[in-house]
């Protein structure tokens, strides 16, 4: 069975790119190049379900927001 997962991407100030999903806590990962960093994140994916041993909870992807807070 086919499960979908949700995958935050972002880049540090030293343009490596961090992965993250939200439907498992603690599943993260980085790599440089964005190719590297999809082989990398469904490792971590495999890995994390394996370790968890059960089902993540099903959450609907709604969207992003930036927000800008004076510091």
């Amino acid at each position: 069975m086919a499960r979908q997962f949700d995958v935050v991407i972002e880049r540090d100030e030293e343009g490596v790119y961090v992965a993250s999903v939200p439907q498992l806590p603690g599943c993260h990962t980085d790599a440089t190049s964005l190719d590297e960093l999809m082989i990398e994140i469904r490792e971590a994916i495999e890995l994390c379900l394996e370790v968890e041993g059960k089902a993540p909870e099903n959450l609907e992807f709604v969207g992003i927001q930036r927000v800008t807070i004076a510091a």
